[in-house]
């Protein structure tokens, strides 16, 4: 994103807004006794604040961010200079420091750094590595490619929101979910009466998350760093969505949240708008398969398809292992909801799985309806759509990398058989999704053929 010729004075003005006024809300959600809509706050506000004000400092807001956007430079890609991140920076803690002094002075309380109620160090460590990495990825893939350096996206403020959604409530009860140390040292620094160090240790693995987010930008968008880009490419991006989808589908579901619904659908808005451009941001084998049926990708051949399903796959079932290990090796199972058939949760499979599927292809591939911007939002939907209709039906997994990777994270035997037959049935719906879009989207000649409307008028 190209940054307006501000003044640094400016420049760092709008970073110390916009790192203060997220944590003030957090900290507010927090010490009042609402702590549940504290990830709301913080997504929400992180998204108004980032349309607010990008167009003067870039909207960095996090130590995090700035030197993932470092790194990419140094790597010989799009990003900011080392001058100017050390600036941006210690702006940032400041305004951390500033609004954890703020509440707590309002309230006489502060946060409790360290990990939830009966989790390990390690696993909220590795909690902040991850949604650091996915939240700095996003940010860099949305405000950074050379994709949106002429004309830019209106969707980079709904994706950094959501991912800041996902990390919230998957992460939070792990680790707090901070994934910024301007929040982790000021909140550690405004309550210093308790003790002050934690924050540096979750601090170190945000920024690592960061540093490492910058390489797998170069990874999924070779052409930024002036290198070839390979078919590997692909199947890297559709290796990270998936990963990030499954596991903060295990973290939000084993967390037992009421907002695990959003907390998903937030992780897939996200990483559909970051990585769109790069793979198709498919993150679902049912998806591939309809995007295949409906033959309005003409690369997507069925060669193409097996691959990126076994990508797919294979990131599903390392993410299921990982939110395994993040749990102290608790998962759950792929099974109908209490009371419920097996028939009838894999007819709602079936059907929502072709819901989802049947609207990627009408908002992102289809050439008559497609959409520039709303796209990934629209996908998002269709998740909340599906987890409070049939969530208590079959547990709306919706994609078989989901069913896949819970069934391989040690949730039993019973489970995997589960899975494979709602596999069954969420391919079937992919299927049928694709079959009817490509009917949808044919035309009727005069000597009665049909014809594919290939980007026709």
């Amino acid at each position: 994103m190209a940054i307006v010729d501000t003044p640094l004075a400016l420049r760092c003005a709008a970073e110390f807004i916009g790192a203060f006024l997220p944590f003030f809300s957090v900290g507010f959600n927090v010490l009042s006794g609402a702590a549940v809509f504290g990830g709301l706050s913080l997504a929400t506000s992180l998204t108004v604040l980032t349309y607010a004000l990008a167009g003067l400092s870039g909207a960095n807001f996090s130590p995090a961010v700035t030197l993932a956007l470092c790194t990419s430079k140094k790597l010989g890609g799009p990003g900011l200079d080392f001058g100017t991140s050390g600036t941006y920076i210690a702006v940032q803690l400041l305004g951390g420091l500033c609004s954890g002094l703020c509440f707590v002075n309002v309230f006489a309380d502060s946060f409790r750094l360290g990990p939830g109620a009966g989790f390990s160090w390690v696993g909220a460590c590795l909690c902040e590595f991850l949604y650091s990495m996915f939240f700095c990825f996003v940010v860099l893939n949305t405000t950074a490619a050379r994709a949106y350096s002429s004309e830019g996206n209106q969707f980079y403020g709904l994706a950094i929101g959501a991912m800041a959604l996902a990390a919230s409530y998957a992460a939070g009860p792990v680790s707090g979910g901070l994934i910024n140390p301007a929040i982790t040292i000021g909140a550690d620094l405004a309550g210093a009466g308790a003790g002050f160090g934690k924050s540096l240790i979750y601090a170190v693995f945000q920024l690592l998350g960061a540093a490492f987010s910058a390489l797998l930008f170069k990874m999924v968008r070779p052409l930024d760093f002036d290198e070839n880009e390979t078919p590997r490419s692909r199947l890297i991006s559709e290796m990270i969505g998936t990963f990030a989808l499954v596991l903060t589908v295990g973290l939000a579901v084993l967390a037992k949240t009421p907002m695990a619904v959003v907390a998903i659908a937030g992780c897939l808005v996200a990483m559909v708008y970051a990585l769109g451009d790069v793979s198709g941001a498919h993150f679902n084998p049912a998806v591939t398969v309809a995007v295949l049926v409906s033959g309005h990708d003409p690369d997507m051949i069925p060669k193409r398809a097996g691959y990126y399903i076994g990508s797919q796959l294979l990131s599903a079932i390392i993410a299921g292992w990982c939110f395994c290990l993040l749990h102290n090796g608790n998962s759950f199972v792929v099974a109908p909801g209490e009371g419920f058939s097996l028939a009838a949760a894999a007819v709602a499979e079936m059907f929502f799985t072709g819901l989802l599927a049947f609207v990627v292809l009408g908002v992102a591939v289809a050439p008559k309806t497609k959409s520039f911007q709303i796209f990934g939002l629209a996908i998002g939907f269709c998740v909340v759509v599906a987890g409070f209709s049939v969530g208590n039906v079959s547990g709306a997994f919706l994609n078989p990398a989901v069913s896949v990777g819970v069934a391989a994270s040690g949730a039993g035997w019973s489970s995997v058989k589960t899975a494979v037959r709602y596999t069954t049935f969420q391919l079937l719906g992919g299927s049928v999704a694709g079959g009817l879009n490509y009917l949808l989207h044919s035309e009727v000649s005069a000597a009665g053929e049909t014809t594919k409307l290939l980007g026709a008028a």
